[in-house]
């Protein structure tokens, strides 16, 4: 069912500090900011040639992200991101084996415009997966 891995998601304290880090001293090509409302996020994809790291900085807060950056005030890896190619299915199977879908259960557009959801990390030996449809 899942795909390639789309993206790692790293929670950061600092985000400019963060972006200069994996743009001058890993000589990555980032994204200028992204801001995410409805996510509650800003975000800066870091291209690899195999995949993307996002860097996740909250708005306010009241973000989910702010959250996590209380408990890992250095920052941390918050989420991994898998593809799938029709996210109504894939949620329809993973429900039906009794994985937890977060919030209402619908997907919402992410930061790369697509459909997402996220999976609960109790179901996925703690680690918080985001499906996002191809």
């Amino acid at each position: 069912m899942i795909g390639k891995l789309n993206h790692v998601a790293i929670a950061v304290p600092d985000l400019a500090a963060a972006t200069a880090l994996y743009r001058d001293t890993l000589g990555a090509k980032v994204s200028a900011p992204v801001p995410q409302p409805a996510h509650g996020v800003t975000v800066v994809f870091v291209e690899l040639p195999n995949t993307k790291v996002e860097l996740l900085h909250p708005m306010g807060e009241k973000s989910p992200i702010a959250g996590f950056l209380e408990k890992n005030p250095s920052g941390g890896i918050h989420h991994i991101c898998y593809e799938v190619e029709d996210i109504l299915a894939a949620r329809d199977k993973l429900k039906a084996s009794g994985a937890r879908v977060l919030g209402d259960g619908e997907p919402k557009i992410g930061a790369h415009d697509k459909p997402v959801l996220f999976l609960h990390p109790k179901d996925f030996y703690g680690t918080l997966v985001e499906l996002e449809q191809a």
